[in-house]
């Protein structure tokens, strides 16, 4: 062989090495601690953004139909926003249930509470109501009560005004029962029943110390002695008469006919009353006049000087303060027990 061809086949051999792949080296017997494969991150799908939830309309408010004193069906579509009392104890209702931003109105001996004075007077229910000044003020309930006469409320309903008659409680519950009606006309039937809770309290609370009293005095209650020989009186029937026998007292006047009646000094005197209560104080009416009245020196009431002057609008306004005449009243009456 040629020096030359030798040559070249060694040249081949060295390529053809060059070319070939190399070794795989063995794994070591050192063991390296398990790894979790990598996953590839999951790429979460695109919500498309929802719309917001459309605005729920505000339901209307239903209708508020009730039967008044007088026996009308009174409907309203909703809760009174602009009263007209024609009323004192309708405007102390009123206000004690928070509704006295609503009242645009009242009757001018509406003087309780003390704001109620700064509501637009229309006129006296004894004199004569501005039926006029009632329209001005565009009312969408007239809020009335006994004070007024029937021929009032018929003159205001020809006007094509709402008028709700409220009727005159004869016992407590029918007093909670019309605050819970107020609580209705104006949407303060909340406050209506707090307030009924309160009251019902109260009551509890008097009758429980009484149930130790140990006897029941005998009472004159004064309306009007304008006529000091035959003054008014509360007869039977009356709240006043009620108050009297729940605050542990005998209403003399309770034997005489009609719910105000007259009493002549000699059924006075033979009555002989314990103590004398002044509704009429509020009037000037005093216990030293009293006592200087022809005849009266003979009465116990006078000669254990048991005259009292008394704040007649706790007990002849049917509403809240009714409570406050039956705490005042059994105060009078029994003192011994509300030490």
């Amino acid at each position: 062989m040629s020096r030359k061809l030798l040559s070249l086949l060694l040249l081949i051999t060295i390529m053809l090495s060059a070319c070939s792949p190399a070794a795989t080296p063995r794994p070591t017997a050192t063991t390296s601690p398990t790894q979790a494969p990598t996953q590839a991150p999951t790429i979460a799908p695109t919500v498309a953004p929802t719309e917001p939830p459309a605005p729920t309309a505000t339901p209307a408010p239903e209708p508020i139909k009730l039967t008044d004193g007088l026996g009308r069906s009174i409907e309203l579509a909703a809760p009174a926003q602009r009263i007209v009392s024609i009323a004192p104890s309708n405007t102390e209702i009123l206000f004690a249930l928070g509704a006295g931003k609503q009242v645009v109105g009242r009757e001018e001996l509406s003087d309780y509470p003390a704001e109620a004075k700064n509501v637009t007077s229309i006129g006296s229910v004894f004199q004569k109501i501005n039926t006029e000044a009632i329209v001005a003020l565009k009312p969408d309930l007239i809020l009335a009560a006994e004070i007024n006469s029937p021929e009032q409320v018929k003159a205001l309903e020809d006007l094509k005004l709402t008028v709700y008659y409220l009727q005159n409680p004869k016992a407590f519950d029918d007093l909670y029962a019309n605050l819970e009606t107020v609580g209705k006309l104006t949407g303060r039937s909340a406050e209506a029943a707090k307030l009924n809770e309160s009251l019902k309290a109260r009551y509890d609370s008097v009758v429980k110390k009484l149930a130790a009293a140990k006897d029941a005095p005998t009472v004159f209650y004064e309306i009007d002695a304008t006529d000091p020989t035959k003054p008014y009186t509360s007869g039977p029937g009356t709240f006043i008469d009620l108050v009297i026998g729940l605050a542990g007292g005998k209403n003399i006047g309770a034997e005489l006919k009609g719910a105000f009646a007259q009493i002549s000094s000699e059924e006075l005197v033979k009555q002989n009353p314990n103590l004398i209560v002044l509704g009429d104080a509020l009037y000037g009416v005093t216990a030293e006049a009293v006592a200087q009245r022809p005849g009266w020196n003979a009465l116990d009431a006078v000669k254990s000087k048991q005259i009292f002057a008394f704040d007649d609008n706790l007990i002849s306004r049917p509403g809240p303060r009714l409570i406050d005449g039956l705490e005042q009243m059994a105060k009078l009456l029994h003192p011994e027990l509300f030490k």
